[in-house]
């Protein structure tokens, strides 16, 4: 059975008349880590406090290890653990005694539940008098996390972790879920970096309220239709400019140190003729090789398409 399913769910904000989630469906296995991927304002936020039954779906079902998300919602709340983006831990309250307030909230300790967040609680445990405020926001994470898995919930939900925290933080939390995965619980995780996609079992690309693809990271960037390629030259601000205007681009866009091209027909190699174009626009040093299109190169393409 799977641990979380939504049908055909539907939520607009009245008052903005904002459509937010769009006739969504998907499901995830239990034990699973399935990532909700996509900018700012993409709805999932909303996704998850629906699942979370902190808000109700104007149309559609969903459930949550098989219990109704409108019916039973008393029961998925002592079932699941929720991380939300914003950091909503008592600020005033030290890390030991956020532990015990949550543990008593659900009729449980820490000593009861310690092996489940002992890997992520002794690297938080030194400071565990200080307050939660004054903490760093890797320390927070972990905190939250903790708090959040403190009644060993069968589904874990986390919206945007990683926001605001540095590189070094990220990849620790990132294996910190690796190995909750192997405790069977399921793992829901949303987040707007495209790179965290391939940390994930599964994915779903989300962008104004519709999900574009769902599958597994490898089998999305397997599906990206044609050749991609990386341009670079010693102007890059005008190589843009001059690549969009090149009369067989398909869609072209700046990425990192490099803009990557894709042609409007792969069935012909433009390459020879993009490179006398470019060197007639005065590019010198021109770099051109075809690539492996990430999650987001994907994910802008399913837009455009």
């Amino acid at each position: 059975m799977d641990s979380v399913t939504l049908n055909n769910i539907s939520k607009t904000y009245n008052k903005k008349k904002v459509l937010a989630v769009d006739n969504v469906s998907f499901s995830v296995g239990k034990g699973e880590l399935f990532g909700l991927i996509g900018p700012d304002g993409a709805g999932k936020t909303s996704i998850f406090r629906m699942l979370t039954t902190l808000l109700l779906p104007d149309e559609g079902t969903a459930s949550v290890d098989g219990l109704d998300i409108v019916k039973d919602y008393k029961t998925i709340r002592s079932r699941v653990g929720y991380m939300p983006g914003k950091f909503s831990l008592y600020q005033d309250l030290t890390v030991e005694e956020n532990l015990n307030f949550f543990a008593t909230i659900f009729d449980t300790s820490i000593e009861e539940n310690y092996e489940l967040i002992k890997d992520i609680y002794v690297q938080i445990e030194p400071f565990k008098t200080r307050r939660a405020g004054k903490l760093s926001g890797g320390m927070k994470q972990k905190l939250a996390l903790c708090c959040a898995l403190i009644h060993k919930p069968t589904v874990l939900f986390l919206d945007e972790p990683t926001t605001g925290v540095d590189a070094v933080s990220r990849k620790e939390f990132w294996e910190m879920l690796k190995r909750l995965k192997q405790q069977n619980i399921t793992i829901l995780v949303s987040t707007p970096y495209m790179d965290e996609a391939t940390l994930c079992d599964r994915i779903a690309l989300i962008q104004s309220g519709k999900i574009l693809s769902i599958d597994t990271p490898e089998k999305i960037v397997e599906a990206y239709p044609g050749k991609l390629y990386a341009v670079k030259s010693e102007k890059m601000h005008q190589l843009l400019k001059d690549l969009q205007a090149f009369e067989f681009t398909g869609s072209c866009f700046a990425f990192g140190e490099h803009v990557h091209l894709s042609f409007k027909d792969d069935e012909k190699d433009h390459q020879p003729e993009l490179l006398n174009y470019l060197e007639e626009h005065g590019h010198k040093h021109i770099e051109l090789q075809q690539i492996t299109p990430t999650i987001e190169d994907c994910f802008i393409k399913l837009l455009k398409s």
